[in-house]
């Protein structure tokens, strides 16, 4: 059990309980918040239900583990209400997922049990197990690989600095794997090959090149912690903790050799090897073993946790509230996230403000949706947030830095139009054959291109960093726009980063484009603030 120091105040005394219902096992957590936003344990359960078991062949949930995961949530929440807890949510993964009487199920469970199941996406499981690891390991200047390797699929996460880069979603699960390559009762023989081919396979279809290269890999899921206290006992270090117990790949590799070549009867007298995961270890030590080969990672640290502590802690900032956080303020939301991935902050407010100015000018002669605005000018902010990759191709970076940021104040709909401005604000034009732009309703693409047009001529004026443009007056007349630049000096730098960016703006709104330079004396008119 882990307990924390921290006492409890009587008005955060918060018990919830957390259900993962995956496709191996179920296991409940219950536990009571901490004022400091984390929680102490008060107790667990553990079901190996193999809800999954023969899914990949019938396409359907197995009968006698469904009779079997309805017993082992009616008693869970027999326990979980002998806490008093406040609340229990309930999530499932791949098996539910999948399954084509996975909604059946769920509806069972709410007519037998009384319990509402939530069948989250890959997608959603994967953020969660980021979470739970960021929570637990210093992730700051580090590049890492997260995998959550579950008994139907395996999420991976690529983040740099703690924030993440890209999410994979991939078919490998322990479970499935073992329907699919393993002999029951015997030795792996031959058919491992064919496992560690199909593996490498399907890693190569479900995920891109890296990049960047991980440092390490941080493994969460019962195949790791398996894995760590099998090492711990051939080492005589049992008792340790497992969180953090680091690894290397040669170890994993002549540990995957020495199992697979065990029947299966004589797997169970390994140390440390659970008896509900003899049937499925190598399957899960080979996925472990072919991600760190396909990564270019040598180095394995374990979590113990993984997405029900990401539920559970997500459930707790609902609850009781991150401190000094709101969550509703963008502003607050887009300069934190600016600052974590190093930008230069007063050129993203620069180039965000002369955005807004000229977004607002446009509006009424290109039929521009004023609610668009708060997107142009996150996209200005954010657009640089890639450097934190790398300068290459920081746009693209930005792209999915952005995509996963899950920013408060931002609908996920809302995310994708800032990330898809932000990617286009340097480099390439949209195109279709760009699988991020591809995804956009034609509507979107179009309000993309308008968008990052702007972007790209706000940003050139201020290509010198130096925020030495005051202001841009936008005159539109006969098929031609001018905008005019108020400096107190010739901006020549700026100028020039303006006029060598109008290719996407004159394709875009289908006009010519001058820039010219005006001293503030000479202005005829107020440069418009547009409502700023």
């Amino acid at each position: 059990m882990e307990l924390h120091q921290n006492l409890l105040s009587p008005e955060l005394s918060h018990r919830l309980a957390a259900i993962d219902i995956g496709t191996n096992s179920m296991r409940l957590i219950i536990a009571e918040a901490l004022r400091d936003g984390n929680y102490r344990i008060l107790d667990e359960e553990k079901e190996s239900t193999r809800l999954g078991a023969h899914l990949s062949s019938t396409g359907k949930l197995d009968p006698e583990a469904v009779k079997h995961s309805i017993e082992a949530l009616r008693r869970m929440k027999q326990i979980a209400e002998g806490y008093q807890v406040r609340e229990t949510r309930v999530i499932a993964t791949c098996a539910v997922r999948e399954a084509t009487d996975g909604a059946a199920f769920r509806r069972q469970v709410k007519r037998e049990v009384g319990l509402k199941v939530e069948c989250i996406s890959a997608q959603k499981e994967a953020h969660l197990a980021f979470a739970s690891v960021a929570r637990a390991f210093d992730l700051k200047g580090k590049e890492v690989a997260v995998a959550d390797i579950g008994g139907g699929s395996t999420e991976i996460v690529l983040a740099s600095g703690g924030l993440i880069e890209a999410i994979y979603t991939t078919p490998l699960g322990a479970v499935r794997l073992t329907e699919l390559y393993g002999n029951v009762g015997g030795t792996w023989g031959d058919n491992f090959d064919k496992l560690a081919r199909g593996i490498d396979k399907l890693l190569k279809q479900h995920t891109e090149k890296p990049v960047f290269q991980p440092h390490l890999l941080i493994g969460s899921g019962g195949t790791f912690t398996t894995l760590a206290e099998m090492i711990m006992a051939q080492k005589k270090k049992v008792g340790l903790p497992v969180r953090g117990y680091e690894i290397n790949r040669a170890e994993i590799t002549h540990l995957v050799e020495r199992l697979r070549k065990m029947p299966l009867k004589n797997r169970r007298t390994v140390p440390g090897l659970s008896a509900d995961r003899v049937d499925i270890i190598v399957p899960g030590l080979a996925v472990i073993d072919r991600l760190m080969r396909h990564f270019k990672v040598n180095r394995l640290q374990v979590h113990d946790r993984g997405v029900r502590d990401g539920l559970l802690l997500s459930m707790l900032d609902a609850a009781v509230g991150k401190p000094d956080v709101n969550p509703h303020d963008r502003e607050a939301a887009i300069e934190r996230f600016a600052t974590a991935c190093g930008t230069d902050l007063e050129h993203g407010k620069q180039v965000a403000r002369l955005s807004g100015q000229i977004f607002a000018q446009l509006c009424e002669p290109f039929a521009l949706d004023p609610e668009d605005r708060p997107f142009l000018e996150a996209a200005a902010r954010l657009q640089d947030a890639g450097y934190l990759i790398n300068y290459d191709q920081h746009h693209k970076h930005s792209y999915h830095l952005i995509l996963n940021s899950r920013l408060a104040g931002f609908q996920p709909h809302e995310l994708q139009l800032v990330a898809n401005i932000a990617r286009y604000h340097r480099g390439s034009t949209p195109k279709k054959k760009h699988k991020n732009f591809r995804q956009l309703s034609a509507t979107d693409q179009d309000r993309v291109c308008r968008l990052a047009a702007i972007l790209r001529i706000a940003g050139g004026l201020d290509r010198s960093h130096s925020q030495q443009v005051q202001g841009v007056e936008v005159r539109t007349a006969n098929g031609e726009t001018t905008m005019t630049v108020v400096a107190d000096q010739l901006p020549d730098a700026d100028l020039w980063g303006a006029q060598r960016r109008a290719d996407l703006f004159e394709e875009a709104f289908e006009t010519r484009l001058t820039v010219e330079w005006r001293r503030p004396g000479h202005v005829e008119r107020p440069v418009a603030e547009a409502a700023s």
